[in-house]
């Protein structure tokens, strides 16, 4: 009797044929959705400009063809885009909006403020040291935070401690290792000397402790070390094109991500021992005896938790730690390209008012000179929200839910439509033709912060702006009032490295000279002449 069905037997052929007819479906299927896509992709541009996008792998091969130079290549493309907005697709992640529009950064900034959070992307970044502190939190959280802070940098004991430590570690430390590598005729590399003294004064102010990095002959303390160590790999993170690879080696503890967890778990043991070490010296002394100024001490008075203290001086130490150093970096390195302004710099300083406290406001030529050079080369290149609705920008550009929203600073220093046909070259009269009443601590020189976002604008202005500006002018008035600089290679031209906070590759290797009584001659051979375009000489 028969079987009661019958398979007849598959041949190599009909098996193709078959598994043709089934998957047949999925393949059009897939066909018609990377289509979809491609064309969602294409309307959203600005006006097409843009890189050149591919279904799945999006922009991956012009990015691949430009990745030395990825700042640049930005810029050129947003110059060419005739609303200064791109729409880049990147493979495995939301596209992203890149923008160089003052008009654009003012609404993501401030019109539509609430539609550009940070967004979690950005936060997952950051949060495993961060945590919930002010610069990688949003909404009500931010808010507390942010009105707390306010209240803090507004404080006059914060001003004066702040000014107290600038002048004991430039008397104490930054001085005399100018003065040994003069003495010595050694070379010394301006930006770790800067990063040194810039750390040192964000911990003595916001933690109240001397890490004493400032002696380039020792080892950096290991605070320190873990700090550096934390933000290069969290600069990686945030560069990684897909970032599935980094939360992948998270998950596993493998590799840089283990790292990372063992020196994230260095500064939060170092920040906590410090919390409870102030509480058990708070506890020992009455009410208003033995007061101290700092950050964490009167944090712990408000009564916060520990792990909130923890993490927003954590934050506070991350946004200063590196920002003004790279900015004296790059303002040293062009004053030896631009003489000119250099001996104009001399004069004013020569008037005295940069070593009382205060006087930086009155350094309208020093103020410009920092300006300028802030707005070729950033401490930041770069900063980015996440849409959390729709939206369509005021130049047109449509944004969808979840984009990605950057505005590009680095970019938006060189656009000749923002700054004019000049707008490669390094000249102060852009900042000194300003009115008077426009002149510090005026923001910066009167110049619209969305035209010039370094300190960010809207309500997330930078707090610690105008302590920033203090310390810049400070040790800039310090050093050049006793030293000339000189690159050691006078024909380069240093590469800017966009990592957290902007790097110079490489460092700024110079060489010292004392100026004795040579400042007074400067000041006269500059005259009173305003400083015009300043070309190199």
């Amino acid at each position: 009797m028969p079987p009661p069905f019958f398979i007849p037997p598959l041949t190599w052929n009909s098996c193709c044929k078959y598994s043709m007819i089934c998957y047949m479906p999925w393949l059009v299927a897939c066909c018609l959705l990377l289509l979809l896509y491609s064309v969602r992709l294409r309307s959203g541009w600005s006006h097409g400009h843009g890189p050149r996008s591919y279904p799945v792998i999006g922009c991956l091969v012009a990015f691949y063809q430009n990745r030395f130079r990825l700042l640049d290549w930005y810029t050129e493309l947003l110059a060419a885009s005739p609303t200064q907005t791109i729409v880049v697709d990147r493979l495995g992640a939301r596209r992203t909006v890149v923008t160089a529009n003052p008009v654009n950064v003012e609404h993501i900034l401030k019109g539509n403020f609430g539609n550009y959070p940070k967004g979690k992307p950005f936060t997952d970044i950051l949060g495993d040291l961060l945590g919930t502190g002010i610069f990688n939190v949003d909404g009500e959280l931010w808010y507390a935070q942010r009105k707390l802070v306010s209240h803090e940098f507004s404080a006059r004991a914060l001003r004066e401690l702040e000014f107290a430590v600038l002048e004991d570690e430039a008397r104490d430390r930054l001085v005399p290792a100018l003065g040994l590598a003069a003495g010595r005729g050694d070379a010394v590399d301006m930006q770790d000397l800067l990063r040194r003294f810039s750390f040192d004064v964000i911990c003595r102010v916001s933690l109240g402790v001397d890490p004493g990095c400032l002696d380039p002959a020792l080892p950096a303390p290991r605070l320190a070390a873990a700090f550096d160590a934390a933000a290069g790999i969290i600069a990686r993170r945030g560069a990684a094109p897909v970032a599935a690879v980094w939360k992948a080696k998270r998950a596993l503890d493998l590799g840089s991500e283990r790292r990372l967890r063992e020196e994230i778990r260095v500064i939060h043991e170092a920040v906590m021992d410090l919390i409870r070490t102030r509480k058990k010296e708070r506890a020992l002394v009455n009410d208003g005896d033995g007061r101290r100024s700092d950050l964490l001490s009167r944090m712990i008075e408000c009564g916060y938790p520990d792990e909130a203290i923890r993490d927003m001086v954590i934050s506070f130490i991350m946004a200063g730690r590196d920002t003004t150093s790279s900015a004296l970096t790059w303002f040293f390195w062009l004053l030896t390209r631009h003489r000119d302004v250099e001996r104009e710099v001399l004069r004013e300083i020569a008037g005295g008012a940069s070593h009382a406290a205060g006087g930086q406001g009155k350094m309208r030529v020093l103020h410009a000179a920092l300006c300028e050079t802030m707005r070729l080369y950033p401490p930041v290149a770069w900063d980015s929200k996440h849409a959390a609705a729709g939206d369509v920008l005021p130049d047109g550009t449509r944004v969808e839910r979840g984009d990605r929203v950057t505005y590009f600073q680095y970019g938006m220093g060189r656009m000749e439509s923002i700054w004019g046909a000049d707008a490669a070259e390094f000249s102060l009269q852009r900042w000194l033709s300003l009115p008077e009443d426009n002149a510090p601590p005026a923001a910066v020189a009167g110049v619209s912060p969305f035209k010039y976002p370094v300190f960010q604008a809207g309500p997330r202005t930078c707090l610690g702006k105008e302590m920033a500006f203090v310390q810049m002018k400070f040790v800039a008035s310090t050093v050049l009032r006793r030293f000339e600089l000189a690159p050691v290679d006078e024909g380069r031209v240093p590469v800017f490295l966009p990592l957290m906070t902007a790097h110079m590759a490489g460092g700024l290797n110079v060489t010292v000279r004392s100026r004795g009584d040579q400042i007074t001659a400067a000041a006269a051979a500059a005259g009173s002449k305003p400083v015009a375009a300043g070309a190199p000489n």
